[in-house]
């Protein structure tokens, strides 16, 4: 598996979620980081390193992808409204 599959039928943009948003991500959707990372096709050394690190570890592509992963689960990523970024689950 590697750390970065770029045929996803997505656009990806700039990401803007950080570590913090993709754990509660995960513990929403009661997703290990294997299942995340089997989800958006990157190893789970990724997972961990950005999980770990942030996003100077993990180029933006990657964390792109474990957003559309997330996204596609059904998680919505939202924007630091001055009391910092949220996740929240929505529709599945």
């Amino acid at each position: 598996m590697g750390d970065v599959q770029l045929g996803r039928a997505r656009n990806l943009t700039m990401p803007s979620i950080c570590p913090a948003q993709i754990r509660a991500a995960r513990a929403m959707l009661d997703w290990s980081m294997l299942d995340l990372a089997k989800a958006a096709r990157i190893s789970i050394s990724t997972v961990k390193r950005f999980e770990g690190g942030g996003l100077q570890i993990v180029s933006d592509d990657v964390v792109g992808l474990m957003q559309a992963a997330a996204e596609d689960a059904g998680i919505l990523f939202l924007p630091d409204d001055g009391d910092g970024p949220g996740v929240r689950l929505g529709r599945r």
